[in-house]
């Protein structure tokens, strides 16, 4: 999961992005509105932290100019403004939930995990055919029996499973797994490897889904 954290103090930004990708999230940070504008216009995220107090800005306003054809993804307000006009402002121009300052890491963690289940229908777990991930656990099953996985095999499986059926570009894969700094990348072999790897160990275990690699755009997964 690619999470976006937007926050101008410097302490509490570190604190936070250390702590997701300790549970293994990709993370990415903005200090500004305006650092925040350029990453969501350029990349996509399961989830955005979103402070309102910014030193150029609301950080409303990156709801209200959200463009229509590339959504923002899970929105969690985190302000130290705790008023209903706040609340009800933000969740009326589509955030998911607000957490005031100052919160426990382990609340904002289960926040997360929270508007996640949300978004797949209440559901704990990720599944397609005999394979099941369980993101609170990290584990993936086939058939009840635990599949061993890198923890980018997981990463990309994870996002796969998010969008099963759905063609997944090379560059917009490398982004949700690797972040933004992939664009430094002179190519996407690193990828194929992975890919590779995810395949074989999904064939090993009798999985009954396969990624497809559709030549010049992308992969996609299939239940077969």
């Amino acid at each position: 999961m690619k999470i976006l954290v937007v926050e101008d103090e410097q302490e509490l930004r570190e604190v936070i992005t250390s702590s997701l990708l300790k549970a293994r999230f990709v993370v990415e940070s903005a200090a500004t509105l305006r650092e925040a504008r350029d990453k969501v216009a350029a990349y996509e995220y399961d989830c955005i932290l979103l402070d309102l107090m910014l030193p150029d800005g609301n950080g409303l306003n990156l709801l209200r100019n959200r463009s229509e054809d590339k959504p923002l993804g899970n929105v969690i307000i985190l302000s130290a403004k705790d008023s209903v006009d706040d609340k009800v402002a933000g969740l009326n121009l589509g955030a998911d939930d607000y957490l005031p300052k100052p919160f426990h890491l382990a609340e904002l963690h289960a926040r997360i995990r929270s508007v996640m289940r949300r978004q797949r229908g209440g559901e704990e777990t990720l599944s397609a055919g005999n394979v099941v991930l369980y993101p609170a656990r990290l584990i993936v099953e086939v058939e009840g029996e635990k599949l061993e996985l890198s923890r980018k095999e997981y990463d990309i499986l994870f996002y796969m499973l998010n969008r099963l059926g759905r063609l997944i570009e090379k560059q917009t894969l490398a982004e949700a797994v690797w972040g933004d700094h992939i664009d430094m990348a002179d190519n996407f072999d690193f990828i194929y490897a992975h890919i590779k790897n995810l395949r074989q160990r999904l064939k090993s275990a009798g999985a009954t889904i396969e990624i497809k690699t559709l030549y010049g755009f992308g992969y996609k997964l299939v239940e077969v």
